[in-house]
């Protein structure tokens, strides 16, 4: 097993000018190393070895909480997408990103560090052609913290779904559940 490149990266917490298309196709085609460190240079890195070497690759994003992993996920799939130029994929991130609402109400809570917390992680897989243009993704979720369904710590929260659930308690398809107030409820998990 091999590791490759190591990027480590800030979240600056506001929108930066270096992730547009231009930047994209600066890093384009561009050697490991020839331009500054950068989410792109990542990326083009993994595209080409895919390209050259016919091998997959992988992307690892980890990090704390409020590191901006998500962002950053994204940015690694705009970049494919726009140097394959995968043309009916060409915001394939925003397909693939468009389940996180879902994914992140399921998965995602209040800790005393971030209002929006990740409590799980994703397992991203983005199929290419052979081409090299981008036909599809898969992401898959796992669950880290089970705990917190039945034990959050002070001036934490369960996960944003049950809060949903509860402020929807009264819609028709949710009656059967029986849910009240979230305030009700917590009491039981603590």
């Amino acid at each position: 097993l091999a590791v490759g490149i190591i990027l480590v990266a800030i979240n600056p917490y506001k929108q930066l000018p270096i992730y547009g298309d231009a930047i994209i196709h600066a890093y384009s085609g561009q050697n490991m190393g020839d331009m500054d460190p950068h989410i792109f240079a990542v990326a083009e890195e993994a595209y080409k070895q895919m390209a050259r070497n016919n091998k997959n690759q992988s992307i690892i994003v980890s990090g704390e909480s409020g590191a901006g992993k998500t962002v950053s996920a994204r940015y690694t799939m705009r970049y494919f997408a726009t140097v394959s130029k995968s043309s009916s994929n060409e915001h394939v991130e925003d397909k693939v990103l468009a389940s996180n609402p879902i994914t992140e109400a399921v998965g995602n809570a209040k800790t005393t560090r971030n209002d929006n917390s990740s409590r799980f992680g994703k397992y991203t897989e983005i199929s290419f052609d052979r081409n090299y243009q981008i036909i599809g993704a898969n992401m898959r979720t796992y669950l880290l913290e089970k705990s917190r369904v039945v034990f959050q710590a002070e001036n934490e929260r369960n996960y944003h779904i049950f809060y949903q659930l509860c402020a929807s308690a009264m819609q028709p398809e949710f009656e059967h559940l029986k849910l009240g107030k979230s305030q009700e409820n917590n009491l039981l998990f603590t």
